[in-house]
């Protein structure tokens, strides 16, 4: 198996708001760089996306050095998904799995490599972390540049809708 080293980053301005994520792939001298956004999302939304793409984008199972900054992320990969599959995707109260669509996604996106899983203090100066949120923040920026102030605010608006109704469904 190939070793792969991976960085990743998600945000937003404002949570909910524009987000951005980016992840950074590096085998051997070899480096990718890959990032994307959406105008109404929240960070542990974009912190997932960061993850399911890079995971994605390899070719082949390999094994994956993961670093992220993302307590979120990591805990719930290494620590909480197991439950949650055993539970139907419910947490120890019962109730649904923030961000299920995502999770899932992430859950197959492993399952294809042997992935180690690291948790790095954010804005530290860690090369690969910092790259990546300065990708993430390139991100956020364009979709502020590609929609209209009031554009936005519908998006969001819709964004925060559901993700009340989600919330709703949880009590």
């Amino acid at each position: 198996m190939k070793n792969v080293v991976v960085h990743s980053d998600g945000g937003c301005h404002g949570n909910p708001g524009p987000g951005g994520w980016a992840a950074i792939l590096a085998y051997g001298k070899h480096k990718r760089e890959l990032s994307g956004g959406v105008p109404a999302t929240t960070n542990n939304r974009m912190e997932l996306q960061a993850a399911i793409e890079a995971l994605n984008a390899l070719k082949e199972p390999c094994e994956v050095e993961f670093y992220t900054d993302s307590e979120y992320v990591k805990n719930g990969v290494s620590t909480w998904m197991l439950n949650w599959k055993c539970n139907g995707w419910k947490t120890k109260s019962k109730k649904p799995v923030k961000n299920e669509d995502l999770w899932r996604a992430l859950d197959s996106s492993v399952s294809k490599h042997k992935v180690n899983w690291h948790w790095l203090k954010g804005h530290a100066g860690h090369l690969g972390n910092e790259r990546c949120d300065q990708i993430a923040n390139e991100e956020i920026a364009k979709i502020k540049k590609s929609f209209t102030a009031e554009q936005l605010k519908a998006l969001l608006a819709e964004f925060s809708t559901k993700d009340e109704q989600f919330t709703a469904d949880l009590l």
